[in-house]
């Protein structure tokens, strides 16, 4: 697994190493709501407090759509899953001082991955009520958001993420989780 991680460092060090800083966002999500299936939605609590780096994109990611380089750090107030990692975001303007900005990274975090005590023990029941096993220190982070500029380089940004190991970084349990917030938005250079 290590030298996954080192080989990610790899493909990522080039595009983050002559990247310039284009935007800083910080913001308050609501960490584990119920979007389609609620079963795990009622396991830890607290919201997330998160700050993203976005960069201009490399001239070769014009093939990708423009894509711009993101960094990521969102920690749980309530000592809950705590994560951090790269990605891409893609920015659509689609009306007067509105965005869209669909998302795909990929985040280490540190919750839970499966119960440290025997499955089916009254334990490991307990324990399952209240954690969500991630099954994967990996995980993708998908996520969607609205970006309305109200000033000279400052906008207001609704999000919702979603973080799992989709089956592909991991396997066995992938409760996943759900956030949803609102992060303020600062251009630089404007």
């Amino acid at each position: 697994m290590r030298s996954v991680y080192l080989g990610l460092a790899a493909l990522a060090a080039p595009v983050f190493a002559n990247a310039q800083l284009e935007e800083v966002r910080v913001g308050v999500l609501q960490h584990n709501i119920c979007v389609t299936d609620c079963k795990n939605a009622n396991k830890e609590d607290g919201p997330n407090l998160e700050a993203e780096a976005v960069f201009a994109g490399p001239d070769a990611f014009r093939y990708l759509m423009s894509p711009r380089p993101y960094a990521i750090a969102s920690v749980n107030t309530a000592g809950n899953t705590s994560y951090g990692g790269v990605g891409l975001v893609w920015t659509f303007d689609i009306a007067r001082a509105w965005s869209f900005e669909p998302s795909l990274g990929y985040v280490i975090h540190d919750g839970r991955l499966e119960s440290p005590f025997a499955q089916g023990s009254p334990e490991s029941e307990a324990f399952a009520e209240e954690n969500v096993f991630l099954g994967s220190r990996d995980l993708f982070r998908t996520g969607f958001a609205l970006t309305r500029q109200i000033g000279d380089g400052v906008g207001v940004q609704f999000l919702f993420e979603h973080l799992s190991h989709g089956q592909i970084l991991g396997n066995g349990r992938n409760q996943g989780l759900d956030n949803v917030g609102v992060r303020l938005v600062y251009t630089l250079g404007e």
